[in-house]
């Protein structure tokens, strides 16, 4: 990698971590469904006149929007609504060794003794956090996070089959699909739509623009650009950064506090995630 790409990988991790502390600001307005729907509604009118329509392939892309898009949001940003940005960034870093135990269940593929302890350790940090006193009342705020992020990592195993498209070609796509599922999911399970756009006020709708085109069409774009150029095991570390950049804008925007059990519990997740996206057996043939 050089100095071009360690930029542009830098601003994936703050652009999303930053986008997660401000999505829990502009759900104090929005219903979770809602911005999200608004949130890729915008994005995919920006990334789709990049793209050419894979006809074949939308009845396939449209499950994979339902699954990987609004019932995860749906799931991890309600989760979000109960708990601090720093712990729910730190919660949803279990995507990664989840999608390692479901590659190694549903595609066969080999885990190791290096990603197995990193998993072991990054639940472990999840059952240390999940005991932090205020988390008392909020269990259920992690239980939806923790299946947020099977659910994920489920979606991560059905994106991986469309490799005939291009990364911007399927964010794009499923955005515009994900949009009016999570539009109609809202209008079924959440309530106060209209009074929210109607008491909006011009920071509201710059979280909303924030997550659109910073967050999303930006982020995604760079992310999936990184995939094409870099190996994967360059570019993965960088994703460590993310609860980093979560946790300080946390701390500088919601004064949010970091607790010992959560600095534990948090050391051991990031440990046990980078363990997991670690190529143990090309790492120990360069140490001899």
């Amino acid at each position: 990698m050089n100095i071009r790409h360690i930029l542009l990988a830098l601003i994936v991790p703050i652009t999303w971590g930053v986008g997660f502390t401000l999505a829990k600001i502009g759900m104090e307005q929005f219903p979770p469904l809602m911005i999200m729907s608004m949130r890729f509604s915008i994005a995919g009118l920006i990334i789709i006149w990049f793209t050419k329509p894979p006809w074949g392939y939308m009845r396939y892309i449209f499950i994979v929007a339902f699954v990987g898009s609004t019932l995860q949001y749906g799931l991890t940003y309600n989760g979000l609504r109960g708990l601090d940005a720093s712990t729910a960034a730190i919660l949803v870093q279990l995507e990664a060794p989840i999608l390692a135990l479901l590659a190694a269940i549903i595609l066969k593929e080999k885990v190791g003794w290096g990603k197995a302890i990193g998993m072991s350790l990054a639940f472990v940090g999840v059952f240390i956090i999940s005991g932090e006193p205020r988390l008392e009342g909020s269990l259920d705020s992690v239980a939806l996070i923790i299946i947020g992020a099977l659910v994920w990592a489920a979606a991560q195993i059905m994106v991986s089959k469309l490799k005939a498209l291009s990364g911007l070609t399927i964010l794009a796509w499923v955005s515009v699909m994900a949009a009016p599922q999570m539009l109609l999911a809202s209008f079924i399970f959440e309530q106060g739509q209209i009074q929210a756009i109607v008491n909006a006020t011009l920071i509201d709708w710059s979280i909303v623009l924030y997550l659109a085109i910073v967050m999303t069409a930006l982020g995604y774009t760079v992310w999936y650009h990184l995939l094409r150029v870099c190996d994967v095991s360059k570019i993965s570390p960088f994703l460590m950064l993310l609860p980093v950049s979560s946790i300080a804008a946390g701390i500088l925007l919601l004064d949010e506090v970091i607790t010992m059990p959560m600095a534990l519990g948090g050391a051991l997740v990031l440990v046990g995630v980078g363990a997991t996206l670690l190529d143990w057996k090309s790492l120990i043939l360069k140490l001899r």
